[in-house]
C-alpha cells in the first residue's frame, strides 16, 4: 500500500471532536506560535496529515503525473487521481470528471467567467449580491466590460442578510443570463438561503455558480441535491494547502466552457494547422498541475470526514453566539451580522470598537496573542451598504474554542483605555 493512502486510513479511524482538544493534530499548536487564531476565514491552519501528506508526495512520490511511463509517475498519477475522486465524494458529485483543479476559488470563478464568455451577448444580465467577496464580484464586471453586459447586485438587510424580496424582484424583472451567490459570506458569516436562491434562479432561466470558499468547511454541501450549475471552493480554507482549488460544474455545463489556458496536458492533439482539445476535466488543468497540493488536499478531506458534520455546524455557531453575548457587555463595541439579532450566522463574528480604528485594534491584539483579521475583508460593497468602512473580524474553525475569546476582550478594553 502507498504511504499516503496507508496514512489516511490509519489516521482516519479515528472520530473526532471540534474544539480545544483537536489542537493536538495542528502543528501550528503544539509545535508552531499557537496563541488564538482567530482568522480562519482567510485561511486555515493545517493538521499533521496534511502536512505529512504533502511532504511524503515531495519525497517519495515526486514526478510529474500523467506524462512519465515509469512506475514514480504511475503512483503519482494514481494519487492524483484518487484525490479527484475523494473530492468529488466529499462535494456530492455524481462523478470525479465534474471535479476541475484550479488554484483556488477566485481562479475557479475567472475559469468560469472566461469560459462562459461565448455564452453571453450585449446586453445580458448577470446578477450577484452585495454579500459577496471581491473574487465572485470582480470576475464578472470584467466579463461585463469585455461583452457589454451588465452587473446588478441584489440588495442585503441592514443586519447584514440577503434581501431576498430584492433578489426575486431582480430575478423577475432583469432576467440574468448568469446568477453568482456565496453560501457563506466572509465578512459577517451571513448563511444565504442558497438553495431557494439556486431554485429560483433555475426556475428564472439563469446559469448558477455558488461560491463554497467558506461554506464547504462550515456548512458542506451535496452540489448534486443543490443543483448549482457550479460550484467553487479554496483549499486552503477546508485544512489543505495554498494554491489548490476546486471548480464542480454540471457535465453539460462544463461541456460548455471554452478552455482558460492553453498547453501541455489540455489537448487531444497539436499540428502546425490547429489544436483539438481533451475531454473534460483535463481541457481546463493546461501545464503540469499542483498534484501535491491535490494529494495533500485530499488528505485534508480525509481529515474533514472524520468530524460529525452536524457537529462542526452546532460547535461553530455556538461559537457566534457566545462572541456575541460576550462581546455585547463590552463598552464601545458595535456588532455587525444577522447573529445580532438572531439571524443565520456562523463561523464569523464582526465588529467595531468606538475611537478604536479594527487595524489598531489588530495591532494591540496582537500583543495578546490574538490573531485576529482587520480592513474591509474583500468585501467593500458589503461593509459600505452597512455604513462601516472597516470592520475586526473573528473567524472559527474546527480548533477554536471559547477560551480565545477572553483575549479579545482583555485587546478591547485595553484598546478603549488607550484611544478615549
Amino acid at each position: 500500500m502507498l504511504s499516503v493512502a496507508k496514512e489516511t486510513v490509519e489516521t482516519g479511524s479515528e472520530v473526532l471532536h471540534p474544539g480545544a482538544g483537536v489542537r493536538r493534530l495542528f502543528p501550528f499548536f503544539t509545535e508552531g506560535p499557537g496563541g488564538c487564531y482567530l482568522d480562519s476565514a482567510a485561511t486555515t491552519q493545517k493538521p499533521a496529515l496534511v502536512l505529512d501528506t504533502l511532504r511524503d508526495v515531495l519525497v517519495n512520490h515526486n514526478a510529474n503525473v500523467h506524462r512519465g511511463a515509469y512506475r514514480l509517475s504511475a503512483v503519482a498519477t494514481e494519487l492524483y487521481d484518487e484525490a479527484r475522486r475523494k473530492i468529488a465524494r466529499y462535494l456530492g458529485a455524481p462523478s470525479e470528471r465534474c471535479v476541475i483543479f484550479t488554484r483556488g476559488a477566485t481562479e475557479a470563478i475567472n475559469l468560469v467567467a472566461y469560459g462562459s464568455e461565448l455564452l453571453f451577448q450585449s446586453g445580458d444580465v448577470i446578477l450577484v449580491t452585495l454579500l459577496e467577496h471581491h473574487s465572485n464580484i470582480v470576475p464578472w464586471q470584467m466579463l461585463a466590460k469585455r461583452r457589454g453586459l451588465k452587473v446588478v447586485f441584489a440588495d442585503i438587510t441592514p443586519d447584514g442578510e440577503l434581501d431576498m424580496s430584492d433578489f426575486k424582484a431582480k430575478l423577475s424583472s432583469m432576467k440574468p443570463k448568469m446568477v453568482a451567490c456565496t453560501q457563506l459570506a466572509n465578512s459577517l458569516g451571513t448563511i444565504t438561503p442558497i438553495e431557494e436562491v439556486v431554485r429560483l434562479a433555475k426556475g428564472a432561466g439563469a446559469m448558477t455558480l455558488v461560491d463554497g470558499a467558506q461554506g464547504v468547511t462550515h456548512l458542506g454541501v451535496n452540489v448534486e441535491e443543490l443543483g448549482c450549475d457550479f460550484y467553487v471552493c479554496s483549499g486552503h480554507k477546508m485544512y489543505g494547502p495554498t494554491g489548490i482549488g476546486v471548480l464542480y460544474g454540471r457535465p453539460e455545463c462544463l461541456e460548455l466552457l471554452q478552455p482558460f489556458q492553453g498547453g501541455g496536458d489540455m489537448i487531444s492533439y497539436v499540428s502546425v494547422e490547429g489544436s483539438g482539445w481533451a475531454d473534460v476535466p483535463q481541457r481546463f488543468e493546461a501545464g503540469t498541475p499542483a498534484f501535491p497540493e491535490a494529494i495533500a488536499l485530499g488528505a485534508a478531506v480525509d481529515f474533514l470526514s472524520q468530524f460529525s458534520r452536524a457537529e462542526i455546524n452546532s460547535h461553530e455557531i455556538e461559537l457566534v453566539r457566545s462572541a456575541i453575548d460576550l462581546l455585547k457587555g463590552e463598552q464601545g463595541v458595535t456588532l455587525h451580522g444577522p447573529g445580532v439579532r438572531g439571524g443565520a450566522q456562523t463561523s464569523v463574528c464582526s465588529f467595531t470598537l468606538d475611537c478604536v480604528h479594527p487595524h489598531d485594534f489588530a495591532t494591540i491584539a496582537d500583543t495578546h496573542n490574538v490573531q485576529i483579521r482587520a480592513g474591509t475583508h474583500c468585501a467593500m460593497p458589503t461593509l459600505r451598504k452597512l455604513g462601516v468602512p472597516a470592520t475586526v473580524r473573528m473567524s472559527f474553525g474546527v480548533y477554536s474554542c471559547e477560551a480565545d475569546f477572553q483575549a479579545v476582550v482583555s485587546a478591547v478594553r485595553e484598546s478603549r483605555k488607550m484611544f478615549s
